[in-house]
């Protein structure tokens, strides 16, 4: 329903936007009229009692176009990993990959291992349950059939804080708020680390609903009461500190499966107890329990897995908004450049790489790689620069690629954009990134104006009280792909936009996420 909304009030405002007077005649200030339509926008009643900032410059001259609380310090959401994505790959590189690896310790004679087997992460948020099987199987291939100690998982890679800095816990059995871990598992390959697939299949009518779990598994609970009825109003639920998962309510007979991503309570324990079955299936029996400590230097190798490197991972860290990637590159930036691997570490890595980038680091706070943080600030003038510098870097035009475009329904081009500014000017145009959290909306990125000129932009928008402000956002994007620097002269200010339709408060704290999180893109 919030969809169809916004479609609705996105068409509303495309309308207005096409139905802009011509201009009056060449000459005139060139921003005039945009200044005019821009200020408009950012006055609606959606935005009363908020504070919205906007920046726009050409991308090529770095002239400022536009700039309307260009330096206010602003939470960003998820534009936040448009910080952490260029600051990644200066400090890491586009060819910077994530280990895995199996080592014992003791002896092996006549395929058994005298000793203890290990398993140690590197922070690969993309590892699934088939990629430990295969190196369950590189294991046995290895000749190795039984361990008469312990199954030890190493995660030390990163330190043990697993949530971030003011992540808010009531999102915590959510996958976008997942637990970070050095070793983890994704259930397929969006690579949402730490987090299960519960699907729900509806039965007979009046028969209790199938709960079944991606990748399977004995270390979650699941307590189902769902049941098959005439229409689908499920709830799925991680109890607080635990690894019950609760599936109540009613889904309707004959309707697909519902796929519900949730959360685990540390992960590292989960991919153990995965790894041990992993083993058992490839036939290679562990007689000690599982431990949980760090494996000592110098052992051999028998089994590994590497993940695809930085620079492919891209189009899934950004298109998506996917956080796991955003904390792991975090860690692992901290880990590789100053043997920290904490949020702080990692934060302080990437830091120092912000001033080439574009952002002054006495007037900037991150304390998080994803932006879930309420604690991040940036302005939206240090977003734009940044912007602007990228274009630079041997790797921008992969990472530009990797940005959702607006209006492909695609998902794997549109991203968080598939589904906005569809049949306007910026459709298959825009290139951004999109932030949302309740009270906190951003899109920044690239757009071609109609006269050619490449343009950047960055509009942040905190604490306003409608569900979303998005409405206002694609407007802006339209207003500035419309743009004719020869043409577009100053209207009279009469002349107003059409208002925008949704103005209601939010009344579900998960409305306000980023699309990809809630299944509305």
């Amino acid at each position: 329903m919030r969809t169809s909304s916004r479609n609705i009030a996105i068409g509303c405002v495309a309308a207005a936007l096409l139905a802009l007077p011509a201009a009056a005649s060449a000459g005139s200030a060139n921003a005039s009229a945009l200044g005019q339509d821009l200020d408009s926008l950012l006055g609606s009643a959606e935005l009363g009692g908020a504070t919205a900032g906007l920046v726009v410059r050409n991308a090529d001259t770095g002239d400022t176009l536009y700039s309307r609380l260009g330096d206010s310090l602003l939470t960003p959401g998820s534009n936040e990993k448009l910080v952490t994505s260029t600051a990644a790959l200066d400090l890491l590189g586009t060819d910077y990959s994530f280990d895995t690896i199996v080592r014992y310790t003791g002896s092996l004679t006549n395929g058994t291992v005298n000793g203890d087997l290990y398993l140690k992460g590197f922070g690969d948020p993309t590892t699934t349950l088939a990629d430990y099987q295969a190196m369950a199987a590189q294991v046995r291939q290895a000749g190795i059939t039984s361990v008469t100690g312990r199954l030890v998982a190493d995660d030390t890679w990163y330190d043990s804080t697993r949530l971030g800095p003011d992540w808010a816990w009531d999102d915590e059995p959510y996958y976008y708020d997942a637990q970070v871990s050095a070793l983890t598992v994704a259930p397929d390959a969006n690579a949402n680390a730490g987090s299960v697939n519960v699907v729900i299949t509806p039965a007979a009518a009046g028969q209790p609903a199938t709960v079944t779990m991606n990748p399977p598994n004995s270390y979650i609970t699941i307590q189902n009461t769902a049941t098959t009825g005439s229409a689908t109003a499920l709830s799925v639920n991680r109890v607080h500190g635990t690894n019950t998962i609760t599936v109540a309510g009613t889904i309707a007979a004959g309707a697909q499966p519902d796929t519900e991503r949730m959360s685990v309570d540390n992960p590292t324990a989960f991919v153990a107890s995965l790894f041990r079955k992993a083993l058992s299936d490839a036939g290679v029996s562990v007689t000690g329990a599982n431990a949980f400590q760090k494996m000592p230097t110098g052992l051999p190798t028998v089994a590994s897995h590497t993940s695809a490197t930085l620079g492919q991972l891209l189009p899934t860290f950004l298109k998506q908004s996917n956080n796991m990637i955003a904390e792991t590159l975090t860690k692992s930036a901290g880990q590789e450049r100053l043997a920290s691997g904490t949020f702080a570490g990692g934060v302080n890595a990437l830091t120092t790489k912000l001033g080439d980038l574009g952002i002054d680091p006495n007037q900037y706070n991150q304390f998080d790689g994803s932006g879930l943080s309420r604690m991040d600030i940036v302005s939206p003038a240090q977003i734009a620069q940044l912007l602007i510098n990228a274009k630079s870097r041997p790797w921008f035009q992969s990472w530009y690629d990797a940005l959702p475009v607006a209006g492909n329904s695609d998902p794997a081009i549109g991203g968080t954009l598939a589904h906005r500014m569809a049949g306007t000017p910026a459709a298959n145009n825009l290139h951004g990134k999109t932030g949302s959290l309740t009270g906190v909306s951003a899109l920044s990125g690239y757009v071609t104006a109609a006269d050619g000129e490449h343009l950047v932009f960055s509009m942040v928008s905190n604490n306003f009280l409608p569900a979303t402000v998005k409405d206002v956002e694609d407007a802006v994007a339209v207003r500035l792909a419309q743009y004719d620097g020869s043409a577009d002269t100053a209207r009279q200010p009469a002349q107003r936009l059409a208002p925008h339709a949704r103005t209601g408060k939010a009344t579900d704290r998960r409305a306000g996420l980023e699309c990809s999180w809630t299944h509305t893109c």
